[in-house]
């Protein structure tokens, strides 16, 4: 765990360092079931109710925050106050009073794929578009492709074969591009017809999608380098660029700020487990870091259970013996847990104080074994520590934690800025050059990733479908 602040570290039991790490990749919610299941099973555990702090275990008055822990400890404005907060306080004037505290706060919006691509293009659209659009993208199947055929469509909504067409084309090209294709084979030409603008594709590319998809697949590289009249090296080098840019399925492709192959499920932050703000709301106090501890009063072995085991007898003794080190075990572990997330919130609101205090063109490029090595941990820790959980922001916007290391999206909002205020479409590779300025160097096809991922389309299609800032 965090050795800087233990003095056990490397020599702790492995079971206490299993669950400590089980519980540090929990966020609230889930800690508040944990600890709850082991409530109803363990006769042991027991929770008192009762206000104490869950740093220094001072006992609250009935209501605010822990008046120790959670005021500046030096005079420093630059260092956050961090500390971790009893459930009681989650609710205080500086979000909500009590008459207007919602059943379900601060709920995060789950977007879905039809309504991702809808919002990319719907500013853009007439408004009997938009209902044809959202129409379309309602019979998307789980791949991203189009169950709807175009006469089908244009029977129910009384409208041209072509003008379905040419909405169907318009949407293959939001993010992620060939979302709405008939087919992978189509969805792959969409991607290299968009990928052409700002990247060279490879001999052969094009001819292999149309036709030799099957044998692609297969392997059959010398079969498809004779019938098209050229080297096994330019196949394999077209095949390795299909595998290395091109997604056959759409919806299995990186899309919004979440969604990956690896990722599949996009989180739903109904509570935050961070809060951040200034003191005393004040944007000339330091900032408050406020960890959300989910459990309502104090958790300990039963000290009556505890006494009780000198009167029992025979196989009993070791059950209740057990018993005694699992709630013990627990206990100390939600300890660990809450320094853990104490030290590395310390750090990293640091770190990346810009950006909680201006916006995500101020977000550091920022690592995990970064953290990990300035704190003296595994990089796997900081993984868990981040893992599933959300910030609320002095914004009051809610964010995952995860975002503190997003590399990219301080270049990603300078592109999107760039192009809100162009006032003729940019070319990427204009993009490119720009960026420069702003001292960011990266290549032409990184540029026309991020433009993609942000669902921005190329110069010559923003031409006639300009972007619409917002």
């Amino acid at each position: 765990m965090l050795q800087t602040h233990y003095q056990q570290p490397l020599t702790a039991p492995s079971a206490h360092l299993a669950q400590t790490m089980t519980l540090l990749s929990l966020n609230s919610g889930e800690l508040l079931q944990k600890v709850e299941s082991e409530l109803s099973t363990n006769p042991a555990l027991e929770l008192v109710e009762e206000r104490r702090c869950p740093m220094c275990k001072r006992l609250l008055p009935a209501t605010g925050t822990c008046p120790i822990c959670s005021q500046p400890s030096t005079q420093d404005s630059d260092e956050p106050i961090v500390f971790v907060s009893a459930p009681e306080d989650f609710y205080s004037s500086r979000v909500l009073s009590a008459e207007e505290t919602p059943e379900e706060p601060f709920a995060s919006e789950m977007v879905s794929l039809p309504e991702y691509v809808l919002r990319q293009v719907a500013a853009e659209l007439k408004v009997d578009d938009r209902a044809l659009a959202a129409y379309l993208l309602s019979h998307l199947d789980e791949d991203g492709f189009l169950t709807a055929t175009i006469l089908d469509v244009a029977r129910y909504h009384h409208r041209l074969p072509d003008d379905i067409k040419e909405l169907i084309e318009r949407l293959k090209r939001c993010d992620p591009i060939g979302v709405c294709s008939a087919n992978p084979k189509e969805a792959l030409l969409v991607q290299l017809e968009v990928l052409s603008e700002s990247v060279e594709i490879p001999p052969f590319t094009r001819e292999i999608v149309t036709e030799y998809l099957p044998k692609l697949s297969q392997h059959h590289y010398a079969e498809i380098a004779r019938a098209l009249g050229t080297t096994i090296i330019k196949v394999q080098n077209a095949a390795t660029f299909i595998s290395e840019n091109l997604n056959p399925f759409p919806a299995r492709a990186h899309w919004g700020d979440l969604r990956s192959p690896a990722a599949p499920a996009v989180n739903v932050y109904h509570r935050p487990d961070i809060l951040i703000y200034h003191l005393n709301d004040n944007p000339n106090n330091p900032l408050v870091v406020e960890i959300i501890h989910p459990i309502r009063g104090t958790l300990r072995v039963n000290p009556l259970f505890k006494s009780s085991i000198k009167e029992v007898e025979g196989k009993k003794v070791e059950e209740w013996k057990e018993d005694i080190e699992k709630a013990s075990l627990l206990v100390k572990c939600i300890q660990q847990r809450s320094n853990a997330l104490r030290l590395l919130l310390e750090k990293l609101v640091v770190m990346q104080k810009d950006y909680v205090l201006s916006g995500e063109k101020e977000m550091q490029p920022l690592t995990r074994a970064e953290i990990a090595a300035a704190l003296d941990v595994h990089e796997s820790t900081i993984s868990r520590a981040v893992s599933g959980k959300s910030v609320q922001l002095p914004n009051k916007r809610i964010v995952p934690l995860s975002i503190f290391f997003d590399r990219s999206l301080s270049q990603r909002t300078i592109i999107k800025e760039m192009i809100a205020s162009e006032k003729r479409p940019l070319s990427d590779s204009e993009i490119q050059e720009n960026l420069k300025a702003y001292g960011v160097n990266i290549a032409r096809r990184t540029v026309a990733k991020y433009r993609s991922m942000e669902g921005i389309l190329p110069a010559h299609l923003r031409h006639n479908h300009p972007v619409v800032a917002g």
